[in-house]
């Protein structure tokens, strides 16, 4: 397979060209003013922080790429889906409240935000993919309304996936609840009983008639009828609905690469990833750990996963920094060209998302660094 072009520029400004500056350098070089904007409605998907956490990307560069695509014809809006666990991203209504006050709103990054699968997680599109796992991913009804996809990643480690980029941040990013639900377990959703309140809400939404509640006032699981779709989970204001058992970090990252697929199946798509504040977790968390690598760049391509594969060999070849959790766990040994994701969480396998992206036709992971 031919090798993908991945652009890369590193961190070292002047008074004449700032960081957003040679942002909007980096993705002209790469070929994003090729795609035609003109009238249409373009996605950013973009990950907006969990209330507490400081490593998420700063909306002065969404403000930047936001207003070139502007300029082009387009109508961009920035998005992300609602997360499967409580917290501040878990409706629409909270969810954009943490979203305006990490500074996506239309001062700081001049763009308006829509939640992509609407207030309780519930409005989706079923993409016919027919793939290995995924039949019909569950991708949030803006992504998927939508004419153009433009990702912005940060990357960062992730202890389920191993690091989360473009396959992570589009994947899981884009799904819906009852999506995310199909990506992180391998059977249907269970109920905690000492959690569940008895209020009813996921018997009148269960569109399976799947739910009912037994004379103990605790809502049951009728597994003939349950159809694994989420809804109950998504629902739920008292964590009494839950995912069941976990995938592998393996199977997970095939699952990711096949709703990555499906949110850019059949779309013009671009890419953007940011080696910055290279957190052990997830942006998802309501803190964010000590960078374990320096800031290391900004890499733009139209192949995602070429884009995250060389993300991956700059963070491997990157000296590692102290004071971090790498450095805690490995005090002694040579870090510098090590998996420094796999010595974080060893439990996961990245690769494997890569590999699948490769198999499925979302890119290859061959690529030529440019330099800009």
């Amino acid at each position: 397979m031919e090798a993908s072009k991945v652009y890369f520029t590193n961190l070292r400004t002047s008074p004449s060209s700032n960081l957003p500056t040679k942002m909007e350098r980096l993705v002209k070089r790469a070929g994003i003013e090729t795609i035609d904007f003109k009238d249409q409605f373009v996605a950013v998907k973009i990950h907006f922080g969990e209330p507490g956490n400081l490593a998420y990307l700063r909306p002065n560069y969404a403000a930047r790429l936001t207003a070139l695509l502007r300029k082009l014809g387009a109508k961009p809006f920035l998005t992300d889906s609602n997360t499967l666990y409580s917290g501040g991203r878990s409706n629409a209504v909270d969810h954009l409240q943490s979203a305006m006050e990490n500074g996506f709103n239309p001062i700081s990054a001049q763009c308006n935000v829509i939640i992509a699968d609407g207030v309780k997680g519930t409005d989706y599109r079923e993409v016919p993919l027919n793939g290995t796992y995924c039949k019909a991913p569950k991708i949030g009804a803006a992504i998927a309304d939508a004419d153009i996809v433009i990702s912005m990643n940060h990357f960062k480690g992730h202890e389920q996936s191993g690091f989360g980029g473009a396959l992570k941040n589009l994947g899981m990013g884009s799904a819906s609840v009852g999506g995310k639900l199909e990506l992180h377990s391998s059977s249907q959703p269970v109920i905690d009983r000492e959690s569940c309140t008895g209020c009813g809400v996921c018997v009148k939404y269960c569109a399976h008639d799947a739910i009912r509640l037994g004379k103990d006032k605790k809502a049951a699981i009728d597994y003939d009828k349950c159809v694994g779709c989420g809804q109950c989970v998504a629902l739920c204001q008292y964590e009494g609905a839950v995912p069941g058992n976990g995938d592998t970090s393996e199977r997970l990252n095939h699952k990711i690469a096949e709703y990555a697929k499906a949110a850019l199946l059949d779309k013009p798509n671009f890419h953007v990833n940011f080696i910055m504040n290279v957190s052990p977790e997830c942006d998802c968390w309501n803190h964010n750990d000590a960078a374990i690598v320096p800031d290391l760049g900004i890499l733009a391509s139209f192949d995602p996963v070429a884009l995250d594969q060389a993300c991956a060999d700059l963070v491997t070849k990157a000296p590692a920094l102290g004071g971090s959790r790498l450095t805690e766990k490995h005090p002694h040994e040579q870090l510098e060209g090590q998996d420094k994701f796999k010595l974080v969480h060893p439990d996961t396998h990245w690769q494997a998302g890569l590999d699948h992206g490769e198999k499925i036709g979302l890119g290859t992971r061959t690529y030529e660094l440019v330099t800009v």
